[in-house]
């Protein structure tokens, strides 16, 4: 069984994440979407309403028991090994991207030589959105509805008028 691990913060979850995770949907058996708690970081939002957004875009895509979420901290190869997964999941929005995540990977596969990694080039309509422009531009007022789903977008909307 071929288990992908796709990591982020997903902070918020956007249409980019969804479009990885409906790729990795088609390529592996099972995909596990992990996020990563960091405690020196403070996200817009919980643990537990990550992982219910992200369930609920599994939900949507039709993944039944072929999709999981689970919150890890610290090292993603440790994470990936923990849940089965021989492949670590990466998108590529630019060339920015690509030079940080080429790094990552020769990190990772030095120190998990058994865990592959397979990068996915962001879809032309997501590869510019990044959760920290939609976190900015939320926080500013402005509309982010062409950057997530409309589950995301209630959720933040809610999140912003209570801050």
């Amino acid at each position: 069984m071929r288990c992908g691990f796709y990591p982020g913060s997903f902070d918020p979850p956007t249409l980019g994440h969804f479009d990885i995770m409906s790729r990795g949907l088609a390529l592996f058996d099972r995909l596990i979407v992990g996020i990563g708690v960091h405690p020196s970081k403070t996200p817009m939002f919980t643990d537990a309403e990550r992982v219910t957004m992200l369930k609920e875009e599994f939900d949507r895509l039709g993944a039944g028991d072929r999709g999981e979420v689970v919150l890890f901290r610290g090292l993603t190869v440790d994470a990936a090994r923990q849940n089965g997964a021989r492949f670590m999941v990466r998108g590529i929005r630019d060339a920015a991207d690509l030079g940080y995540e080429v790094q990552l990977f020769g990190m990772n596969r030095t120190m998990a030589p058994d865990i592959e990694t397979v990068f996915l080039a962001a879809s032309p309509n997501t590869a510019h959105i990044t959760a920290t422009l939609v976190r900015q531009i939320a926080s500013l007022g402005g509309d982010v509805s062409p950057f997530v789903s409309p589950p995301v977008l209630r959720r933040v909307k809610e999140k912003v008028r209570c801050s």
